[in-house]
């Protein structure tokens, strides 16, 4: 399994994309284009917005107002795109039997799964993991597992949601470890986070976040030391914005 086929789904182009559920406004005015490279990585307070765009960006929710376009196409399925929310649900089988279904959903054939789930695992460091309960798992294991059944999709591009959230630190460094095989396949990784230390570690770019707006974006190398909004530089000094 190669996972480095040709990245058609990208960029992901929002135009003045504004999301309201409720009566209330989750996004707003959001113009951002995700481009092939390393991870993109959404900073910010709980509740501005991160998991509403990358919901958005999967296909998942359509705009209330503005445009999202794959590749220049509005109307492009969720083809070659995976999400992994930050509670993942386990199905009540091994966890080898969780990406068995994964790949026959995925449209595997069956003589293929088996050698495609033991490389799945590997690839997470779950190998001999592989007859244990999937809801028996830690949770650090189960967002692995969570991470292998995306990548059953082979997708060129993998969203996911504060992967490492409550997770210790030899956890956390497991999960970055996957998210760093998954970019050597030339998969396109963006993903929300509460730690900033995971944000400099792994992203190419960062997207501050404020009150569904995006306030502040770029190289993440020049937002680390230097950020050009005062929004950014209370957060990056942990004060609270609200």
């Amino acid at each position: 399994m190669t996972m480095r086929a040709p990245v058609s789904n990208l960029p992901v182009q929002f135009e003045d994309v504004g999301i309201i559920a409720g009566g209330v406004t989750i996004l707003d005015g959001i113009s951002l284009t995700l481009t092939p490279g390393p991870p993109t990585v959404l900073i910010g307070p709980n509740g501005s917005g991160k998991t509403t765009l990358l919901r958005a960006a999967m296909g998942l929710i359509k705009p209330t107002r503005g445009r999202i376009a794959w590749a220049g196409s509005g109307t492009m399925p969720p083809h070659r795109r995976a999400i992994v929310l930050q509670r993942p649900a386990m199905l009540r089988r091994s966890a080898l039997g969780n990406l068995r279904y994964a790949l026959a959903k995925a449209g595997v054939v069956r003589a293929e799964r088996e050698a495609r789930a033991a490389e799945l695992l590997e690839i997470v460091g779950m190998k001999n993991l592989a007859e244990r309960p999937a809801r028996k798992l830690s949770g650090g294991e189960q967002q692995r597992l969570a991470l292998a059944r995306a990548l059953a999709r082979e997708p060129e591009l993998l969203f996911l949601d504060e992967p490492t959230a409550s997770l210790d630190p030899a956890a956390t460094k497991a999960i970055e470890d996957v998210i760093r095989a998954v970019m050597a396949r030339g998969i396109k990784v963006v993903m929300s986070t509460h730690d900033l230390g995971e944000a400099k570690r792994l992203a190419g770019d960062i997207v501050f976040m404020h009150r569904g707006r995006i306030i502040e974006t770029g190289p993440a190398a020049e937002f680390f030391a230097a950020q050009r909004t005062a929004e950014a530089r209370l957060f990056l000094s942990g004060e609270l914005l609200v």
